[in-house]
């Protein structure tokens, strides 16, 4: 009697992974994760400007911003939020040359409704990244300017956070019914998220590592991602497990691409080199350049296993968009 209650049980309730699964399980904590994060760092900001305070707390946001990066689509990508949250790379300078002005220009620029409109260079984890672990002394007492910046992220992520919620999630989840005109089909949305998945490696692989790869030749380990907050070798690790931990909601059935993830995170983690500086070391460049393999056939491997199974043709390109 028990077992066949049991049985009953396991049928009508049964666990299926597939897009509701990551908007609840995945995206949605994702993003609550992140503006409580900011949010935390902006009070710890407005009680004390004392960098060795804000660091942890800044490590924490850049976390939970690590568990959403890859997705970009829907709010993310109005008015310009993904990058207000994490303009990177910055080739020419532009965001130490702003903030250089805000530090020295009229105050009033770092009130709320101001720095919201001050460039995207000046704003965010990486602009903060640059006060909280300062290359050169600033001209000027950066406190001002690390308070607005923190209120500034936390608000981004919450509005982030609030157009999920507010109705974001529900455009997704009702893909293919009637008056949904974003999601014309169910397929539609797996596509979308498969193209964040590949979209995701690809930067993995051309900026995260290519970047300070460079050449044998000609290494840039000063171009790696946030080296200023020792955070490269992070970056990438939270990267590659925050899109198997993706995966995982989308489809159980995909071994070989999970066994792929496995292997690159397994290598990343095996590097010991905080800010990637081992490109331009011989024998490190080696183990770097064979982590960029793993993630390269991560990525081939996804799109031939990964794209079927989530009913995307195999012809499809991720760099086409959505």
């Amino acid at each position: 009697m028990i077992r066949t209650l049991a049985l009953c049980l396991c049928l009508a309730t049964p666990v299926l992974a597939d897009f509701p699964e990551t908007v609840r399980g995945h995206i949605l904590p994702g993003y609550a994760a992140f503006a409580d994060a900011t949010r935390a760092l902006a009070g710890t900001a407005d009680m004390s400007c004392d960098v060795d305070g804000l660091r942890p707390a800044y490590q924490a946001a850049f976390d939970a911003w690590l568990g959403v990066s890859h997705l970009r689509f829907g709010p993310v990508e109005q008015g310009g939020i993904g990058l207000a949250i994490a303009y990177w790379p910055d080739p020419k300078g532009s965001g130490a040359r702003a903030q250089t002005a805000l530090l020295t220009g009229d105050p009033a620029a770092l009130l709320p409704a101001a720095f919201a409109d001050q460039s995207i260079a000046a704003r965010g984890l990486f602009a903060l990244e640059r006060l909280l672990y300062p290359a050169n002394p600033t001209p000027a007492d950066p406190c001002a300017l690390i308070r607005a910046t923190t209120t500034d992220l936390a608000r981004v992520a919450g509005v982030e956070n609030d157009a999920w919620v507010g109705g974001y999630a529900d455009t997704v989840l009702t893909a293919g019914e009637a008056g949904n005109t974003t999601y014309l089909s169910r397929p539609e949305v797996r596509q979308t998220l498969f193209t964040q998945v590949i979209a995701a490696l690809e930067f993995d692989l051309d900026l995260r590592l290519g970047r300070p790869l460079g050449t044998f030749e000609r290494p840039f380990p000063e171009r790696a991602e946030a080296v200023p907050g020792g955070r490269s070798q992070r970056n990438l690790i939270l990267s590659l497990s925050a899109l198997r931990a993706m995966i995982e909601t989308l489809t159980p059935d995909v071994p070989l691409t999970m066994a792929a993830f496995d292997h690159a995170i397994l290598l990343v983690q095996g590097l010991d080199d905080p800010v990637f500086a081992g490109v331009a070391d011989p024998q490190k460049r080696l183990k770097i350049e064979i982590v960029q393999q793993a993630i390269a056939a991560l990525r081939d491997t996804a799109l031939a296993e990964l794209g079927p199974e989530l009913d995307v043709g195999i012809g499809f390109n991720a760099a086409d968009g959505d």
